[in-house]
């Protein structure tokens, strides 16, 4: 058994969803594992991650639209407000989401849904480099 890590540069344009998918699948595949465990995980506190449908683009934009509501901006009650109306916003959705993801992989392959793909979820208004480190061990 063997351990593969890889460090993924994620960039978002502000708020939403934002599918990696692909540059995950890739990775795994270059590792020649076979079968093994896949960790994903985010070095931030205002974004997360999410396994969500990758087929209808309403249903990530509709994720969004909740969040927004549960955890708005510019709440007075609020008493993190040093790094702008948008951050306590974002770490309370980054608290309600995950911060990693467990997935199997069989036969050098991810074992998602044929629906599911694989989202970073900005919380933040402004454009971010996001750090994601992959572990996978098989």
């Amino acid at each position: 058994m063997r351990a593969h890590h890889h460090n993924l540069p994620v960039a978002t344009r502000g708020k939403g969803l934002y599918p990696f998918t692909r540059e995950v699948a890739q990775w795994v595949t270059s590792t020649g594992v076979r079968d093994g465990l896949l960790t994903i995980f985010i070095q931030h506190t205002s974004a997360s991650l999410v396994i969500q449908e990758n087929a209808d683009h309403d249903v990530v934009l509709d994720l969004a639209d909740f969040f927004e509501r549960i955890a708005p901006e510019d709440d007075r009650r609020y008493r993190h407000t040093t790094e702008g109306s948008d951050d306590m916003p974002a770490h309370i959705r980054s608290a309600l989401t995950q911060s990693s993801l467990s997935i199997p992989v069989i036969e050098g392959r991810m074992a998602l849904g044929i629906w599911q793909g694989i989202y970073l979820f900005e919380h933040r208004t402004d454009p971010q480099q996001r750090s994601v480190v992959l572990q996978l061990i098989g």
